[in-house]
């Protein structure tokens, strides 16, 4: 995340006098935003911004799309339902109608569609005290430079220290394992596996496991589909529910629907929220296979778990997903950006950096991560909203909306390019 520290004007002097210090990307980003459209954000005094955050991901569809805004305006004006909580309303049952026509019946997917709360960290709790729930144990297997939210049974499956920490309490029943090529030349299936047959590893059969395909705040490490492979077969055999969490990685990121769509796997639930909102809007679902939606009425609510305006807009979302056109264009992009990033790896050798990421989820890991910082602070300055991130901030992070045209891509790897040109002299 950018906490780059730059000179605020009194603009922000709003914010520095009334709002709390845990706040963090208007301290990098220090302007008022007043207007967005598609992949550019402006500012109060004009300026123009190239979107490569897209609301971390919340945004894959882009700024104020006009058929979502028309769509939400009118359901507005006609006086439609916003609060529900779980009730049955018709902008919820479309929603779902159109949920398992176009996106699970296509894949051949039987899930049932959970609205836990509004927020990632929300379905992944539900997905959580399900597999708990259905299997009669307690821990859950998580990984290496894992993020999965900032309520506590979330953070008992992430890594991250600093957020760990913020707990306050302990947290229990979680074991973190290596994610895939955590250490070099080492097969982390084989430490997994090993681990569970062990009698004296200290790890008891797990409930679940839970994993992202590209692991978005822990720095863009994306896993091989050989090894998503190899854990589902794992979970298979060793009776382990698998819990995707497709939070940041889904909705398209990586060029289909599902981040895990290419390694043929169907885990026993998903987590989705961010972009399956449409429009921004907040909104999650967890997916749970038929066979373990085991929950009582009521067991899991919340107050927030009907927000019918975020239906309307993500319905019309799913418009994205009628053909294979989209996934496509994602795909296609993806490689500009990974030829482009690779050119700037090419061209500034002292950044000893990498490339990581697929689809239009990708990074430069900088291997001097104390340059990352101003890099964005320079990008920011250009008309370029990049962020990072990284137990060490390390990776400068790329999260365009899906619907950037390459013109935007190649716009703001120059930017990107002059940045780091300016951070290193």
């Amino acid at each position: 995340m950018v906490t780059t520290t730059v000179i605020e004007d009194n603009k922000m002097k709003t914010f520095e006098e009334l709002e709390s210090t845990v706040r963090s990307y208007s301290r990098g980003w220090p302007t008022v935003f007043e207007k967005a459209k598609g992949y550019k954000i402006w500012d109060t005094d004009g300026n123009e911004y190239i979107d490569f955050f897209a609301g971390a991901g919340g945004l894959n569809y882009g700024h104020n799309d006009d058929i979502m805004q028309e769509k939400m305006i009118d359901y507005i004006r006609n006086n439609g339902i916003l609060h529900s909580l779980d009730m049955g309303t018709t902008s919820r049952k479309t929603f779902l109608e159109r949920f398992k026509d176009v996106i699970l019946e296509p894949r051949n997917l039987d899930y049932k569609v959970m609205f836990p709360g509004p927020t990632g960290t929300n379905a992944v709790e539900s997905a959580l005290k399900i597999a708990r729930k259905v299997t009669g144990r307690d821990t859950v297997i998580s990984f290496t430079n894992a993020f999965h939210g900032m309520t506590i049974g979330s953070l008992s499956v992430t890594a991250n220290s600093f957020k760990r920490h913020g707990a306050g309490v302990p947290l229990h029943h979680s074991v973190s394992m290596p994610f895939d090529d955590y250490v070099e030349n080492q097969d982390t299936i084989v430490y997994l596996e090993r681990f569970l047959e062990d009698r004296g590893s200290g790890v008891a059969l797990p409930a679940a496991i839970i994993l992202e395909t590209v692991q978005g705040e822990g720095g863009i490490n994306a896993a091989s589909m050989e090894w998503l492979k190899k854990v589902d077969n794992l979970c298979k055999r060793w009776d382990i529910l698998l819990i995707v969490d497709d939070i940041q990685a889904g909705c398209g990121r990586t060029g289909t629907f599902f981040s895990f769509e290419p390694a043929e796997i169907d885990p026993d639930i998903v987590c989705l929220s961010k972009s399956i909102g449409g429009a921004g809007l907040p909104m999650a679902l967890t997916l749970i296979k038929s066979e373990y939606d085991q929950w009582g009425p009521g067991e899991h609510n919340g107050t927030f778990r009907g927000n019918n305006l975020a239906f309307v807009a993500a319905t019309e979302a799913l418009a994205y997903w009628e053909t294979a056109d989209f996934s496509q264009s994602i795909q296609e992009k993806g490689k500009l950006l990974h030829k482009g990033a690779q050119a700037i790896i090419d061209k500034y050798p002292e950044l000893e950096a990498h490339h990581r990421g697929r689809g239009l989820m990708q990074g430069i890991a900088v291997e001097k991560p104390e340059l990352t910082d101003d890099i964005c602070a320079e990008a920011f300055q250009r008309g370029l909203i990049v962020e990072t991130s990284g137990p060490n901030d390390e990776v400068v992070k790329f999260l365009p909306p899906l619907m950037i045209d390459k013109e935007g891509i190649k716009q703001g790897l120059a930017i990107l390019d002059e940045s780091i040109k300016a951070a290193l002299g």
